[in-house]
Protein backbone atom coordinates (compact mmCIF):
# COMPACT_ATOMS: atom_id res chain seq x y z
CA UNK A 1 0.00 0.00 0.00
CA UNK A 2 1.50 3.35 -1.08
CA UNK A 3 1.78 6.55 0.94
CA UNK A 4 -0.73 8.14 -1.48
CA UNK A 5 -3.26 5.44 -0.60
CA UNK A 6 -2.94 6.27 3.07
CA UNK A 7 -3.36 9.97 2.32
CA UNK A 8 -6.55 9.16 0.42
CA UNK A 9 -7.85 7.20 3.36
CA UNK A 10 -6.90 10.08 5.66
CA UNK A 11 -8.92 12.51 3.58
CA UNK A 12 -11.91 10.14 3.47
CA UNK A 13 -11.97 9.54 7.23
CA UNK A 14 -11.70 13.23 8.04
CA UNK A 15 -14.94 13.81 6.19
CA UNK A 16 -17.01 10.73 7.02
CA UNK A 17 -15.52 8.20 9.38
CA UNK A 18 -16.41 7.69 13.02
CA UNK A 19 -13.88 7.93 15.81
CA UNK A 20 -14.15 4.22 16.48
CA UNK A 21 -13.46 3.32 12.83
CA UNK A 22 -10.35 5.50 12.67
CA UNK A 23 -9.04 4.01 15.91
CA UNK A 24 -9.53 0.51 14.50
CA UNK A 25 -7.65 1.49 11.33
CA UNK A 26 -4.75 2.72 13.41
CA UNK A 27 -4.45 -0.67 15.11
CA UNK A 28 -4.48 -2.48 11.77
CA UNK A 29 -1.75 -0.25 10.35
CA UNK A 30 0.40 -0.59 13.46
CA UNK A 31 0.23 -4.39 13.37
CA UNK A 32 0.88 -4.66 9.63
CA UNK A 33 3.77 -2.17 9.44
CA UNK A 34 6.11 -4.37 11.42
CA UNK A 35 6.91 -6.13 8.13
CA UNK A 36 6.39 -3.16 5.81
CA UNK A 37 9.14 -3.09 3.11
CA UNK A 38 9.83 0.66 3.23
CA UNK A 39 11.06 0.40 6.76
CA UNK A 40 10.83 2.45 9.92
CA UNK A 41 10.56 5.91 8.33
CA UNK A 42 7.46 4.99 6.37
CA UNK A 43 5.99 3.33 9.47
CA UNK A 44 6.47 6.51 11.52
CA UNK A 45 4.90 8.60 8.75
CA UNK A 46 1.81 6.35 8.68
CA UNK A 47 1.58 6.46 12.44
CA UNK A 48 1.62 10.23 12.30
CA UNK A 49 -1.17 10.24 9.69
CA UNK A 50 -3.35 7.97 11.85
CA UNK A 51 -2.64 10.01 14.97
CA UNK A 52 -3.69 13.16 13.15
CA UNK A 53 -6.88 11.49 11.97
CA UNK A 54 -7.73 10.32 15.49
CA UNK A 55 -6.97 13.74 16.99
CA UNK A 56 -9.20 15.57 14.53
CA UNK A 57 -12.00 13.04 14.94
CA UNK A 58 -11.72 13.35 18.73
CA UNK A 59 -12.00 17.13 18.45
CA UNK A 60 -14.98 16.71 16.17
CA UNK A 61 -16.71 14.33 18.58
CA UNK A 62 -16.13 16.68 21.51
CA UNK A 63 -17.46 19.61 19.52
CA UNK A 64 -20.54 17.60 18.52
CA UNK A 65 -21.20 16.64 22.14
CA UNK A 66 -20.77 20.23 23.27
CA UNK A 67 -23.27 21.32 20.64
CA UNK A 68 -25.83 18.77 21.94
CA UNK A 69 -25.33 19.98 25.51
CA UNK A 70 -25.81 23.57 24.43
CA UNK A 71 -29.00 22.62 22.56
CA UNK A 72 -30.34 20.84 25.66
CA UNK A 73 -29.51 23.88 27.77
CA UNK A 74 -31.34 26.19 25.37
CA UNK A 75 -34.39 23.89 25.36
CA UNK A 76 -34.38 23.80 29.17
CA UNK A 77 -34.18 27.58 29.35
CA UNK A 78 -37.04 27.93 26.86
CA UNK A 79 -39.17 25.51 28.91
CA UNK A 80 -38.35 27.40 32.11
CA UNK A 81 -39.43 30.69 30.54
CA UNK A 82 -42.62 29.06 29.22
CA UNK A 83 -43.36 27.47 32.61
CA UNK A 84 -42.81 30.74 34.49
CA UNK A 85 -45.06 32.63 32.09
CA UNK A 86 -47.75 29.96 32.39
CA UNK A 87 -47.62 30.08 36.20
CA UNK A 88 -47.78 33.87 36.08
CA UNK A 89 -50.88 33.69 33.88
CA UNK A 90 -52.49 31.18 36.26
CA UNK A 91 -51.77 33.46 39.24
CA UNK A 92 -53.29 36.40 37.38
CA UNK A 93 -56.41 34.34 36.68
CA UNK A 94 -56.74 33.33 40.33
CA UNK A 95 -56.33 36.88 41.58
CA UNK A 96 -58.78 38.10 38.97
CA UNK A 97 -61.33 35.53 40.12
CA UNK A 98 -60.78 36.62 43.71
CA UNK A 99 -61.27 40.29 42.93
CA UNK A 100 -64.52 39.52 41.14
CA UNK A 101 -65.71 37.24 43.92
CA UNK A 102 -65.41 39.78 46.81
CA UNK A 103 -66.03 37.21 49.49
CA UNK A 104 -67.55 38.28 52.81
CA UNK A 105 -66.66 37.76 56.44
CA UNK A 106 -68.69 35.73 58.91
CA UNK A 107 -67.55 37.76 61.90
CA UNK A 108 -70.83 39.67 62.32
CA UNK A 109 -72.83 36.52 63.04
CA UNK A 110 -74.71 36.74 59.72
CA UNK A 111 -74.13 34.69 56.63
CA UNK A 112 -74.36 36.65 53.38
CA UNK A 113 -75.17 34.93 50.11
CA UNK A 114 -72.29 33.74 47.97
CA UNK A 115 -70.77 36.54 45.96
CA UNK A 116 -71.15 39.45 48.41
CA UNK A 117 -68.45 41.75 49.80
CA UNK A 118 -64.84 42.10 50.90
CA UNK A 119 -61.65 40.19 51.58
CA UNK A 120 -58.14 39.75 50.20
CA UNK A 121 -56.15 36.92 48.72
CA UNK A 122 -57.07 34.21 46.20
CA UNK A 123 -60.22 32.27 47.00
CA UNK A 124 -62.75 30.00 45.35
CA UNK A 125 -64.39 31.35 42.21
CA UNK A 126 -68.15 31.50 41.86
CA UNK A 127 -68.03 29.19 38.86
CA UNK A 128 -65.92 26.45 40.45
CA UNK A 129 -67.24 23.42 42.29
CA UNK A 130 -66.19 22.82 45.90
CA UNK A 131 -65.18 19.23 46.53
CA UNK A 132 -66.05 18.18 50.08
CA UNK A 133 -66.72 14.58 49.14
CA UNK A 134 -63.41 13.29 50.49
CA UNK A 135 -61.79 13.76 53.88
CA UNK A 136 -58.50 15.20 52.68
CA UNK A 137 -57.10 16.82 55.88
CA UNK A 138 -55.76 20.05 54.33
CA UNK A 139 -56.96 21.92 57.44
CA UNK A 140 -53.77 21.00 59.31
CA UNK A 141 -51.27 22.07 56.60
CA UNK A 142 -50.77 25.56 58.04
CA UNK A 143 -49.72 24.20 61.42
CA UNK A 144 -46.97 22.03 59.95
CA UNK A 145 -45.75 24.80 57.65
CA UNK A 146 -45.39 27.14 60.64
CA UNK A 147 -43.65 24.42 62.65
CA UNK A 148 -40.53 25.01 60.55
CA UNK A 149 -37.53 23.01 59.48
CA UNK A 150 -37.28 20.96 62.67
CA UNK A 151 -39.85 18.57 61.17
CA UNK A 152 -38.23 18.29 57.75
CA UNK A 153 -36.93 14.84 56.89
CA UNK A 154 -33.62 14.34 55.05
CA UNK A 155 -32.83 10.87 53.72
CA UNK A 156 -29.49 10.11 52.07
CA UNK A 157 -29.24 8.26 48.77
CA UNK A 158 -27.69 5.26 50.49
CA UNK A 159 -30.13 5.06 53.40
CA UNK A 160 -33.24 2.89 53.96
CA UNK A 161 -32.45 0.77 50.89
CA UNK A 162 -33.05 -2.70 52.29
CA UNK A 163 -36.43 -4.46 52.38
CA UNK A 164 -35.79 -5.26 56.04
CA UNK A 165 -36.19 -2.91 59.01
CA UNK A 166 -35.87 -5.20 62.03
CA UNK A 167 -35.04 -8.89 61.69
CA UNK A 168 -35.62 -9.36 65.42
CA UNK A 169 -39.27 -8.37 65.08
CA UNK A 170 -42.13 -10.46 63.68
CA UNK A 171 -43.15 -7.38 61.68
CA UNK A 172 -39.77 -7.26 59.94
CA UNK A 173 -40.64 -4.20 57.77
CA UNK A 174 -41.73 -1.99 60.71
CA UNK A 175 -39.07 0.64 61.48
CA UNK A 176 -38.14 0.44 65.18
CA UNK A 177 -38.39 4.25 65.37
CA UNK A 178 -42.02 4.15 64.23
CA UNK A 179 -42.86 1.35 66.67
CA UNK A 180 -41.49 3.48 69.51
CA UNK A 181 -43.28 6.66 68.35
CA UNK A 182 -46.66 4.92 67.96
CA UNK A 183 -46.55 3.40 71.45
CA UNK A 184 -45.29 6.68 72.92
CA UNK A 185 -48.12 8.71 71.34
CA UNK A 186 -50.85 6.33 72.55
CA UNK A 187 -49.43 6.48 76.08
CA UNK A 188 -49.48 10.28 75.90
CA UNK A 189 -53.06 10.55 74.61
CA UNK A 190 -54.37 7.56 76.57
CA UNK A 191 -56.63 6.41 73.73
CA UNK A 192 -55.30 2.86 73.22
CA UNK A 193 -53.43 0.20 75.18
CA UNK A 194 -50.14 -0.88 73.59
CA UNK A 195 -48.32 -2.71 76.39
CA UNK A 196 -47.78 -6.33 75.39
CA UNK A 197 -49.51 -5.76 72.03
CA UNK A 198 -48.27 -6.35 68.50
CA UNK A 199 -47.96 -3.33 66.20
CA UNK A 200 -48.28 -3.94 62.45
CA UNK A 201 -47.72 -1.08 60.00
CA UNK A 202 -49.61 -0.79 56.72
CA UNK A 203 -49.97 1.45 53.68
CA UNK A 204 -52.84 3.35 55.26
CA UNK A 205 -55.61 1.77 57.29
CA UNK A 206 -57.28 0.55 54.07
CA UNK A 207 -54.53 -1.99 53.45
CA UNK A 208 -54.65 -2.95 57.12
CA UNK A 209 -58.39 -3.61 56.83
CA UNK A 210 -57.83 -5.93 53.88
CA UNK A 211 -55.03 -7.63 55.81
CA UNK A 212 -57.20 -8.20 58.88
CA UNK A 213 -60.09 -9.55 56.77
CA UNK A 214 -57.63 -12.04 55.28
CA UNK A 215 -56.21 -12.93 58.70
CA UNK A 216 -59.64 -13.58 60.26
CA UNK A 217 -61.09 -15.54 57.34
CA UNK A 218 -58.17 -17.66 56.12
CA UNK A 219 -58.95 -20.97 57.83
CA UNK A 220 -57.57 -24.45 57.18
CA UNK A 221 -60.55 -25.78 55.24
CA UNK A 222 -60.63 -25.09 51.48
CA UNK A 223 -64.40 -25.71 51.46
CA UNK A 224 -65.36 -23.13 54.09
CA UNK A 225 -68.11 -20.65 53.34
CA UNK A 226 -67.12 -16.98 52.95
CA UNK A 227 -67.28 -15.13 56.25
CA UNK A 228 -69.94 -12.44 56.45
CA UNK A 229 -68.64 -8.88 56.94
CA UNK A 230 -71.11 -6.40 58.44
CA UNK A 231 -71.22 -2.89 59.90
CA UNK A 232 -74.12 -0.93 61.41
CA UNK A 233 -75.52 1.73 59.07
CA UNK A 234 -74.64 4.45 58.48
CA UNK A 235 -71.29 2.77 57.81
CA UNK A 236 -68.13 4.04 56.14
CA UNK A 237 -68.98 4.16 52.44
CA UNK A 238 -65.75 2.44 51.37
CA UNK A 239 -66.33 -0.72 53.44
CA UNK A 240 -68.44 -2.48 50.76
CA UNK A 241 -65.90 -1.61 48.06
CA UNK A 242 -62.83 -2.59 50.10
CA UNK A 243 -64.50 -5.87 51.06
CA UNK A 244 -65.65 -6.72 47.56
CA UNK A 245 -62.92 -5.43 45.25
CA UNK A 246 -60.85 -8.65 45.35
CA UNK A 247 -63.94 -10.87 44.89
CA UNK A 248 -62.45 -13.06 47.60
CA UNK A 249 -63.93 -16.44 48.43
CA UNK A 250 -62.82 -15.95 52.03
CA UNK A 251 -65.26 -13.19 53.02
CA UNK A 252 -68.28 -11.35 51.68
CA UNK A 253 -69.96 -8.00 52.41
CA UNK A 254 -73.40 -8.57 54.00
CA UNK A 255 -74.39 -4.97 54.74
CA UNK A 256 -76.06 -3.49 57.81
CA UNK A 257 -75.19 -5.25 61.07
CA UNK A 258 -78.58 -4.33 62.54
CA UNK A 259 -80.42 -6.49 60.02
CA UNK A 260 -77.85 -9.32 59.93
CA UNK A 261 -79.41 -12.66 60.98
CA UNK A 262 -77.30 -15.21 59.14
CA UNK A 263 -75.94 -18.17 61.13
CA UNK A 264 -72.23 -18.89 61.37
CA UNK A 265 -69.06 -16.91 62.02
CA UNK A 266 -68.88 -13.27 60.95
CA UNK A 267 -66.71 -10.15 61.13
CA UNK A 268 -68.23 -6.92 62.44
CA UNK A 269 -66.56 -3.59 61.68
CA UNK A 270 -67.03 -0.91 64.34
CA UNK A 271 -65.97 2.65 63.53
CA UNK A 272 -65.83 4.89 66.59
CA UNK A 273 -66.21 7.82 66.35
CA UNK A 274 -68.28 6.78 63.39
CA UNK A 275 -67.68 7.91 59.84
CA UNK A 276 -69.98 9.54 58.69
CA UNK A 277 -72.07 10.69 61.68
CA UNK A 278 -69.48 11.05 64.49
CA UNK A 279 -71.33 8.83 66.99
CA UNK A 280 -69.49 6.71 69.57
CA UNK A 281 -70.19 3.05 68.86
CA UNK A 282 -69.86 -0.52 70.01
CA UNK A 283 -70.70 -3.84 68.34
CA UNK A 284 -74.30 -4.60 67.39
CA UNK A 285 -74.45 -8.32 66.58
CA UNK A 286 -72.76 -9.57 69.79
CA UNK A 287 -72.56 -13.31 69.10
CA UNK A 288 -69.89 -15.65 70.35
CA UNK A 289 -68.86 -16.82 66.88
CA UNK A 290 -68.02 -13.31 65.63
CA UNK A 291 -64.85 -11.25 65.42
CA UNK A 292 -64.92 -7.47 65.94
CA UNK A 293 -62.54 -5.03 64.22
CA UNK A 294 -62.39 -1.53 65.71
CA UNK A 295 -61.58 1.25 63.24
CA UNK A 296 -60.44 4.08 65.55
CA UNK A 297 -59.17 6.49 62.88
CA UNK A 298 -60.96 9.42 64.55
CA UNK A 299 -60.43 8.55 68.22
CA UNK A 300 -58.15 11.56 68.77
CA UNK A 301 -58.76 14.58 71.04
CA UNK A 302 -59.32 17.13 68.25
CA UNK A 303 -62.43 15.17 67.20
CA UNK A 304 -63.86 13.72 70.41
CA UNK A 305 -63.35 13.33 74.15
CA UNK A 306 -60.93 10.56 75.13
CA UNK A 307 -63.22 8.88 77.65
CA UNK A 308 -61.30 5.62 78.10
CA UNK A 309 -58.26 3.70 76.96
CA UNK A 310 -59.42 1.38 74.17
CA UNK A 311 -58.22 -2.19 74.73
CA UNK A 312 -59.79 -4.32 71.99
CA UNK A 313 -58.38 -7.38 70.25
CA UNK A 314 -58.00 -5.55 66.91
CA UNK A 315 -57.66 -1.74 66.62
CA UNK A 316 -56.82 0.23 63.47
CA UNK A 317 -55.36 3.76 63.39
CA UNK A 318 -54.11 6.05 60.65
CA UNK A 319 -51.48 8.79 60.32
CA UNK A 320 -53.83 10.63 57.92
CA UNK A 321 -56.47 11.60 60.46
CA UNK A 322 -54.31 11.79 63.58
CA UNK A 323 -51.89 14.47 62.25
CA UNK A 324 -53.19 15.29 58.75
CA UNK A 325 -50.36 13.62 56.79
CA UNK A 326 -52.60 11.69 54.40
CA UNK A 327 -50.02 11.65 51.60
CA UNK A 328 -47.60 9.48 53.59
CA UNK A 329 -50.09 6.57 53.49
CA UNK A 330 -49.23 5.15 56.90
CA UNK A 331 -51.54 3.27 59.24
CA UNK A 332 -51.01 0.82 62.07
CA UNK A 333 -52.86 -1.99 63.78
CA UNK A 334 -52.62 -2.79 67.50
CA UNK A 335 -53.29 -6.48 68.08
CA UNK A 336 -53.52 -8.88 71.01
CA UNK A 337 -53.36 -12.14 69.07
CA UNK A 338 -49.97 -13.17 67.66
CA UNK A 339 -51.48 -15.41 64.99
CA UNK A 340 -53.69 -12.63 63.65
CA UNK A 341 -50.62 -10.37 63.52
CA UNK A 342 -48.61 -13.07 61.73
CA UNK A 343 -51.27 -13.52 59.04
CA UNK A 344 -51.60 -9.79 58.53
CA UNK A 345 -47.83 -9.53 58.07
CA UNK A 346 -48.00 -12.33 55.53
CA UNK A 347 -50.65 -10.38 53.61
CA UNK A 348 -48.30 -7.38 53.51
CA UNK A 349 -45.44 -9.55 52.30
CA UNK A 350 -47.46 -10.88 49.38
CA UNK A 351 -49.20 -7.65 48.35
CA UNK A 352 -46.49 -5.01 48.82
CA UNK A 353 -43.38 -6.65 50.38
CA UNK A 354 -43.64 -4.37 53.38
CA UNK A 355 -44.32 -0.64 53.69
CA UNK A 356 -42.31 2.36 52.47
CA UNK A 357 -39.45 3.10 54.86
CA UNK A 358 -39.34 6.74 53.80
CA UNK A 359 -42.99 7.20 54.81
CA UNK A 360 -42.42 5.34 58.08
CA UNK A 361 -39.39 7.49 58.87
CA UNK A 362 -41.38 10.67 58.31
CA UNK A 363 -44.27 9.39 60.44
CA UNK A 364 -41.93 8.41 63.27
CA UNK A 365 -40.38 11.89 63.31
CA UNK A 366 -43.74 13.72 63.25
CA UNK A 367 -45.31 11.55 65.96
CA UNK A 368 -42.20 11.80 68.09
CA UNK A 369 -42.15 15.58 67.71
CA UNK A 370 -45.75 15.84 68.89
CA UNK A 371 -44.82 13.90 72.01
CA UNK A 372 -41.74 16.08 72.51
CA UNK A 373 -43.95 19.18 72.38
CA UNK A 374 -46.10 17.96 75.24
CA UNK A 375 -43.34 16.49 77.33
CA UNK A 376 -40.93 19.43 77.09
CA UNK A 377 -43.60 22.14 77.61
CA UNK A 378 -41.27 24.47 75.69
CA UNK A 379 -42.50 26.90 73.00
CA UNK A 380 -39.17 26.37 71.24
CA UNK A 381 -40.25 22.82 70.36
CA UNK A 382 -43.72 23.79 69.12
CA UNK A 383 -45.41 27.21 69.37
CA UNK A 384 -48.72 25.48 70.17
CA UNK A 385 -49.34 21.82 70.92
CA UNK A 386 -50.80 20.07 67.89
CA UNK A 387 -53.93 18.64 69.47
CA UNK A 388 -54.81 21.96 71.16
CA UNK A 389 -54.33 23.75 67.84
CA UNK A 390 -56.41 21.29 65.83
CA UNK A 391 -59.11 21.11 68.51
CA UNK A 392 -59.39 24.90 68.47
CA UNK A 393 -59.84 24.86 64.68
CA UNK A 394 -62.50 22.15 64.84
CA UNK A 395 -64.46 24.04 67.54
CA UNK A 396 -64.36 27.19 65.39
CA UNK A 397 -65.50 25.37 62.26
CA UNK A 398 -68.35 23.58 63.96
CA UNK A 399 -69.51 26.87 65.46
CA UNK A 400 -69.63 28.44 62.00
CA UNK A 401 -71.46 25.47 60.51
CA UNK A 402 -74.06 25.35 63.27
CA UNK A 403 -74.73 29.06 62.77
CA UNK A 404 -75.08 28.55 59.01
CA UNK A 405 -77.55 25.71 59.51
CA UNK A 406 -79.63 27.85 61.90
CA UNK A 407 -79.78 30.66 59.38
CA UNK A 408 -80.80 28.22 56.66
CA UNK A 409 -84.44 28.15 57.70
CA UNK A 410 -84.55 24.51 58.74
CA UNK A 411 -83.58 23.08 55.34
CA UNK A 412 -80.76 21.09 56.97
CA UNK A 413 -80.22 19.70 60.46
CA UNK A 414 -77.18 18.32 62.30
CA UNK A 415 -76.73 15.52 64.87
CA UNK A 416 -76.61 16.48 68.54
CA UNK A 417 -73.58 15.49 70.62
CA UNK A 418 -73.37 15.27 74.39
CA UNK A 419 -70.54 16.75 76.44
CA UNK A 420 -68.08 14.20 77.82
CA UNK A 421 -65.10 14.45 80.14
CA UNK A 422 -61.84 14.08 78.22
CA UNK A 423 -59.06 12.29 80.10
CA UNK A 424 -56.42 13.87 77.88
CA UNK A 425 -57.47 17.53 78.11
CA UNK A 426 -59.00 17.10 81.61
CA UNK A 427 -62.12 19.07 80.66
CA UNK A 428 -65.65 18.48 79.41
CA UNK A 429 -65.93 18.72 75.65
CA UNK A 430 -68.26 17.92 72.77
CA UNK A 431 -67.58 15.70 69.78
CA UNK A 432 -66.45 17.69 66.73
CA UNK A 433 -66.31 15.09 63.95
CA UNK A 434 -64.17 15.31 60.84
CA UNK A 435 -67.40 15.13 58.80
CA UNK A 436 -70.74 16.92 59.07
CA UNK A 437 -73.70 14.54 58.70
CA UNK A 438 -76.37 16.83 57.30
CA UNK A 439 -80.02 15.82 56.88
CA UNK A 440 -82.34 17.75 54.60
CA UNK A 441 -86.12 18.04 54.89
CA UNK A 442 -87.93 14.84 53.95
CA UNK A 443 -89.80 16.51 51.09
CA UNK A 444 -86.52 17.51 49.43
CA UNK A 445 -85.48 13.82 49.22
CA UNK A 446 -81.95 14.27 47.79
CA UNK A 447 -79.45 16.11 50.01
CA UNK A 448 -76.48 15.34 47.78
CA UNK A 449 -78.30 16.68 44.71
CA UNK A 450 -79.37 19.78 46.62
CA UNK A 451 -75.76 20.65 47.43
CA UNK A 452 -74.56 19.73 43.95
CA UNK A 453 -77.03 22.23 42.46
CA UNK A 454 -75.09 24.87 44.40
CA UNK A 455 -71.72 23.49 43.24
CA UNK A 456 -70.86 21.68 46.46
CA UNK A 457 -69.74 18.08 45.95
CA UNK A 458 -70.53 15.80 48.89
CA UNK A 459 -71.38 12.13 49.50
CA UNK A 460 -75.02 11.09 49.70
CA UNK A 461 -76.61 8.87 52.34
CA UNK A 462 -77.29 5.92 50.03
CA UNK A 463 -73.52 5.27 49.86
CA UNK A 464 -73.56 4.83 53.65
CA UNK A 465 -76.49 2.40 53.71
CA UNK A 466 -79.18 4.97 54.63
CA UNK A 467 -81.68 7.13 52.73
CA UNK A 468 -80.59 10.01 50.45
CA UNK A 469 -81.92 12.76 52.71
CA UNK A 470 -78.54 12.48 54.45
CA UNK A 471 -75.27 13.80 53.06
CA UNK A 472 -71.70 13.77 54.40
CA UNK A 473 -69.56 16.90 54.11
CA UNK A 474 -65.86 17.07 54.97
CA UNK A 475 -64.90 19.50 57.74
CA UNK A 476 -61.15 19.23 56.98
CA UNK A 477 -60.75 21.39 53.87
CA UNK A 478 -58.67 24.55 53.57
CA UNK A 479 -60.11 27.69 55.16
CA UNK A 480 -61.08 29.42 51.90
CA UNK A 481 -62.90 26.32 50.66
CA UNK A 482 -64.78 25.88 53.94
CA UNK A 483 -65.86 29.54 54.04
CA UNK A 484 -67.08 29.36 50.44
CA UNK A 485 -69.08 26.25 51.38
CA UNK A 486 -70.79 28.13 54.21
CA UNK A 487 -71.70 30.96 51.84
CA UNK A 488 -73.24 28.53 49.37
CA UNK A 489 -75.02 26.65 52.13
CA UNK A 490 -76.63 29.90 53.27
CA UNK A 491 -77.78 30.60 49.71
CA UNK A 492 -79.70 27.34 49.38
CA UNK A 493 -82.75 28.70 51.21
CA UNK A 494 -83.37 30.92 48.21
CA UNK A 495 -83.09 28.01 45.81
CA UNK A 496 -86.07 25.96 47.01
CA UNK A 497 -89.01 25.88 44.62
CA UNK A 498 -92.61 25.97 45.76
CA UNK A 499 -93.06 22.33 44.76
CA UNK A 500 -90.20 21.23 47.05
CA UNK A 501 -87.63 20.72 44.33
CA UNK A 502 -84.38 22.67 44.23
CA UNK A 503 -82.89 25.04 41.71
Amino acid sequence: MSNQSFLSLYSLFLGEASFELVSALKLVIQSSMESYEHGETQFQQLQSICASVCEKMTDSKIAHRAQKIESERERTERWGIYRDKRLERERDVLHGEWNSLNRSSLSNGTLPAAGSSSGSGPGVSLDSSINLDQGDPALFEEYWRKAGERFNVAIGGGELMSYFSNLNSMCWFLLPELDVSVRRLHRLIGNAATEGRHVVVGTGSTQLLQAVLYALSSGDSPDQEPLSVVCAAPYYSCYPEVTGILRSGLYKWEGDARSFDKDGPYIELVTSPNNPDGSIRGPVVNRGDGKVVYDLAYYWPQYTAITHQADHDIMLFTFSKSTGHAGSRIGWAILKDREVARKMIKFMEVTSIGVSKEAQFRASKILGAICDGYESLSPEVLPESFFEYSKRLMIKRWGKLEEAVKLGGGIFSLPKFSREYCLFSTEFTETRPAFAWLKCKEELKDAEGLLRAHKVLARGGSKFGVDPTFVRVSMLSREDVFDAFLERLSAIKGGIMSNGSHA
